[in-house]
């Protein structure tokens, strides 16, 4: 069984900070991007920020400047480092994870249970 486990959400005051953690673990061969989406209420799931497995990044336009993805090659983990948080951050982040599993030879899907980030005063 493979599952990605998130944790780091949570309630912060404008001009914040916060670290998303995201642990890939089971059966995996390779993980190849990971990323984080996010959602609002009444939205549609959007990208946040993605890393390949050699280190390229993409990251929306939104959070250019403020937001940080890197991971743990070793560790199968992803991190998105969140700074100067504003409202408009406020929605469930959600680990993404294109992997191949032991015994396959193609990219599978995986995403995580999602994690609240609330920016608020």
């Amino acid at each position: 069984q493979v599952q990605l486990v998130e944790s780091g959400g949570g309630l912060v005051q404008p001009g914040g900070s916060l670290r998303l953690s995201c642990a890939a673990s089971g059966s995996i061969f390779r993980v190849n991007t990971m990323g984080w989406y996010r959602q609002a209420p009444g939205k549609q799931r959007e990208l946040v920020a993605r890393v390949i497995s050699g280190g390229s990044t993409v990251y929306a336009d939104s959070v250019q400047g403020r937001f940080t993805i890197s991971r743990d090659n070793a560790k199968n983990t992803v991190y998105l480092q969140m700074n100067s948080l504003k409202p408009e951050d406020s929605a469930v982040y959600y680990c993404n994870a294109l992997m191949v599993l032991r015994g396959q030879d193609w990219d599978r899907n995986f995403w995580g249970q999602g994690t609240q980030v609330t920016v608020s005063s």
